[in-house]
């Protein structure tokens, strides 16, 4: 076993000796600094590869001060204001972290702040600003709701902002300055010149990110206001929008980007608006990027992305990721999720995932060894079934070395994780496994969010998201293929290069498809395409619309529909759950998360499970489909009220998938028997990796990829490695 290489560990001054102790311990070869720390003076004696983070839009206050015209904006809504009179007072920062942001009364408000009805949705042009900045509405209508869309100067950087307050910083805030702007452009491309001729030890500039923050403000008590991962919100200027129109034709409305309030976030089905502004500022993006990244090649370093803080307009799966010719993206781990989202990124050289937990003194005080390792571990064991499907170049950590340094045991675990990651890596990079199932997502955003659906932060656990999440938890580490499909792609007929789909999530978000499910060629192809064998699994509400008597827009297909109060006068009497191929490994209760009320199932379906109060003695209308199954045509409907991640539920999608396929019998190959383990199998090596997802020991029933049994026993948490 290589014991030595593709790992990266964060140091700071004054921990040298330390640092170069864990560095043999861990075998690592890249050393990297974080936001709040600096590289030691004798970087070049600790013989590694040497990251140096770098930011574009913020770091230097002297240049931002005496250019507060150029500072980074965004777009915010006001509270809503009832009117009790015909005149409205609206202060604009009323809730908002008033050290985060600045009103822009200085650029045209009349010409990019709206002021709305939104009772009625009209604008409305009357109104002024007063003396103390707040807006004074005219001729308001009694009791009508009114808001303001009003541009903000961020003269806080968001990350820097959390940072701060985590660790009780004392430092200088930092400004955000907008490379839209002519100056500013020229001078972030002469700073970068400029600091790589200061740094010449650096080999790799980590990027972090480029030009605009995904969208994360905070409330009055310094908690999170409003947060989207994916969010364009501050990426709006006064120039970027009179550049839009110049362009596209048309006013880029202040409610284009607000959207009720609601931003426009990934949840939402986009908007033709909200979608030629992405596009936008994707180019834009990419053509100041683009500069960055030659000038960093041509001083002979390389060029990494962080995947996340200013990685608006560079996310890795838009149309012109290509052109920016990176190196290498690094982003934070937070399961095997955030992992694939990695892994399956084209066009660069290597990928890096940044482990949990972060060495920072949230989790690293003392008393709290036996926390931190468990977060450990749990972050290592989800990472590591997606990396059994696809690995990482490199693994890494961040944060004050200094503090994971006190848990010794924390220090011991990660030795074995970095030496077991080593040979995960050698075992299957550049391998295809194999995969008996082809499956896409489809949803509104497509290729474009690829393993990143139903996210709101970062991979986080929301009530109303994590039944979905579970369903991408699962996927990364089974032994499938997965794609992700738009609306568009399904009439472009990509149909035919899956045997199932899934489309999931709650009724009107980008997710479930919202109005798409009312084009009929959309239905048409999808029908078509199940009827004569395909499979078709949905979660939650999904294909959900109210139209022409249905719910479910699929309704046929999966053999379910939701029961809003429009159809309760039609009995219903498919109560009976059945035994099923689905279930057969599942003995306990299923979790399905916040699952789904009121699915029933039509006559001939199989109700696989169902819930049914006792409060009832007549079984007419009564119970609540949880998982159904149908015959439709050739092919088959999957109903699932809900799936969160956990084991069981693994391999309840695994089983489904190949049953809505009709590849019952292609489950048993390359195939582990006990629900805690799981079978990877790689041709072109001729080689199986059967892994223990659980600290236990287990025993399992191996079938290989000819369906030939075997009994293996694991200790907890290992990975066999067998030769066919």
């Amino acid at each position: 076993m290589n014991k030595k290489g593709r790992v990266t560990i964060p140091t700071n001054k004054g921990f040298e000796k330390e640092t170069k102790e864990i560095m043999k311990r861990w075998g690592a070869d890249s050393i990297r600094d974080c936001d709040g720390t600096e590289l030691p003076d004798n970087i070049k004696d600790f013989d590694a590869k040497v990251y140096s983070t770098y930011f574009v839009v913020r770091g230097d206050n002297d240049w931002a001060r005496k250019n507060t015209d150029e500072l980074q904006h965004i777009y915010l809504m006001s509270e809503k204001v009832m009117a009790i009179s015909d005149t409205v007072e609206i202060e604009p920062l009323k809730g908002y972290f008033k050290e985060q942001l600045e009103v822009d009364y200085n650029s045209n408000p009349k010409k990019y702040w709206e002021v709305i009805d939104r009772t009625t949705g009209e604008l409305t042009d009357n109104w002024e600003i007063s003396k103390n900045g707040f807006i004074i509405i005219t001729n308001a209508k009694f009791m009508h709701e009114y808001t303001l869309s009003f541009l903000a100067f961020c003269i806080w950087d968001p990350v820097q902002m959390y940072n701060y307050i985590t660790n009780n910083w004392d430092i200088d805030k930092q400004l955000m300055y907008d490379p839209k702007y002519p100056k500013t452009r020229e001078y972030v491309i002469r700073h970068l010149k400029e600091w790589i001729a200061a740094n010449p030890d650096t080999d790799v500039i980590r990027y972090t990110t480029f030009l605009y923050q995904f969208s994360l403000v905070l409330n009055d008590n310094k908690k999170e206001k409003y947060v989207d991962w994916f969010g364009y919100t501050m990426s709006v200027s006064p120039k970027m929008i009179d550049d839009f129109e110049n362009e596209y034709g048309y006013k880029l409305r202040a409610e284009y980007i607000i959207d009720n309030g609601y931003y426009n976030n990934t949840f939402r089905v986009p908007t033709k608006e909200y979608l030629d502004y992405i596009d936008f500022v994707q180019r834009y993006v990419t053509s100041v990027a683009k500069e960055l990244i030659q000038i960093t090649h041509e001083s002979g370093k390389e060029a990494m992305m962080f995947l996340g803080d200013c990685w608006i307009g560079a996310e890795p799966y838009g149309k012109y990721f290509k052109e920016l010719n990176l190196d290498a993206v690094v982003g934070s781990v937070g399961g095997g999720v955030t992992v694939r989202m990695l892994t399956d990124i084209e066009h660069v050289k290597y990928v890096e995932g940044r482990f949990l937990p972060y060495f920072f003194p949230d989790t690293f005080f003392d008393g709290n060894e036996y926390a931190a390792l468990n977060e450990l571990n749990k972050n290592w064991l989800t990472a590591r079934r997606a990396m059994m499907r696809k690995p990482l170049d490199r693994i890494g950590y961040g944060g004050y070395l200094s503090l994971a340094a006190k848990f010794p045991k924390f220090i011991e675990r990660v030795e074995i994780i970095c030496d077991e990651f080593r040979n995960i890596y050698n075992n299957v990079i550049g391998v295809k496994p194999y995969a008996s199932i082809r499956v896409a997502i489809l949803n509104c955003w497509g290729k474009l969010r690829s393993w990143q659906s139903f996210m709101v932060a970062h991979e986080l656990w929301y009530q109303q998201i994590y039944s979905y999440q579970g369903i991408l938890e699962a996927l990364s580490g089974l032994p499938v293929d997965v794609s992700f499909i738009t609306f568009e792609d399904v009439k472009s007929g990509v149909l035919n290069d899956y045997d199932v789909v899934i489309n999931a999530g709650t009724e009107g978000t980008a997710f479930s498809g919202g109005k798409n499910w009312l084009d009929t060629q959309v239905i048409e192809i999808i029908k078509k395409w199940v009827y004569n064998g395909g499979g078709f699994i949905g979660v939650g509400e999904p294909t959900a619309i109210q139209y022409g008597g249905s719910f479910f827009q699929l309704s046929d297909v999966l053999g379910v529909d939701k029961e809003v109060g429009f159809s309760l006068s039609t009995d219903k009497y498919n109560i009976e759950k059945k035994s099923h191929f689905i279930t057969d490994d599942i003995n306990d209760k299923i979790d399905y998360g916040e699952g789904t009320k009121n699915i029933y199932a039509f006559k001939d379906t199989e109700v696989i499970d169902i819930e049914i109060s006792d409060r009832f003695s007549r079984k007419v209308n009564i119970g609540e489909v949880k998982l159904a199954s149908n015959n439709f045509g050739k092919g088959r409907g999957i109903y699932i009220a809900g799936l969160p991640f956990n084991f069981e539920n693994s391999r309840l999608l695994y089983r489904a998938m190949h049953y809505a396929a009709n590849k019952e019998i292609e489950m048993f190959k390359a195939y582990t028997s006990n629900i805690m383990t799981e079978c990877h199998f790689y041709p072109e090596k001729n080689i199986y990796a059967i892994i223990n997802n659980s600290t236990n020991d287990e025993n399992t029933i191996f079938y290989d990829i000819n369906g030939k049994e075997k009994e293996i026993k694991l200790k907890g948490m290992q990975i066999l490695w067998l030769k066919n």
